[in-house]
């Protein structure tokens, strides 16, 4: 756009009226690479500030999987014949793993809906067991899995933000016509849907 404005800028000056032609096309030459340059990079910066808003949320996903081991082991100790719900949270917990690592932003959405499905169903088996809830690793463990939910949710609206920018960018003129030349593409967003409404909120246990 600045490039773009200044070859504006200097035909209404009457620049290129005090220069041979060839020079005029040279110097609209020169003007245009450097606007396609100028282009590019804003480009390439949106998608590396996406990439590294995505990164954050990664980090806090893997704190999420490391934990719940310890606090399943944790409520089998005091309710081993909850096998079945023991089960899915183990299920859903190497499903969100595997699509972490190769699954769309959209598989990836979905695996960890289920996944906090599954926590939430853990976390109701332990109101049936008031010596579970008084026990200083569980309350530690439901702490940490706590924080590391708004965490997540936090990062998540800010990998948001970048992949509204970026779409934005590459949708608007003249970024839709430079997106297809330098192939790039829209990202998707990390989203819940309506169906997983109660894993929008950060999976607690009020006692």
């Amino acid at each position: 756009m600045i490039f773009g404005g200044l070859v504006l800028l200097l035909i209404a000056s009457g620049f290129f009226d005090l220069v041979d032609w060839r020079l005029n096309l040279i110097a609209i030459g020169v003007v245009v690479v450097f606007w396609l340059i100028s282009m590019y990079n804003s480009f390439i910066r949106l998608v590396n500030q996406t990439k590294e808003a995505w990164a954050d949320i990664d980090v806090q996903l893997k704190r999420r999987y490391d934990l719940i081991p310890n606090l399943v082991s944790t409520v089998k100790g005091y309710a081993a014949h909850e096998s079945a719900t023991f089960d899915k949270v183990t299920q859903a917990r190497a499903q969100a793993m595997q699509a972490e690592s190769t699954g769309t932003t959209a598989q990836k959405a979905e695996a960890e809906n289920m996944l906090s499905g599954t926590l939430k169903s853990l976390f109701a088996v332990s109101e049936a067991y008031p010596d579970l809830k008084a026990n200083q690793n569980f309350l530690s463990l439901q702490a940490e899995l706590s924080d590391t939910e708004n965490k997540i949710q936090a990062a998540r609206r800010f990998y948001n933000g970048n992949v509204r920018d970026l779409n934005t960018a590459l949708q608007v003129f003249p970024g839709n016509m430079l997106a297809g030349i330098f192939n790039f593409a829209k990202m998707d967003f990390f989203e819940l849907t309506e169906a997983d409404s109660a894993a929008k909120e950060p999976v607690k246990v009020s006692f």
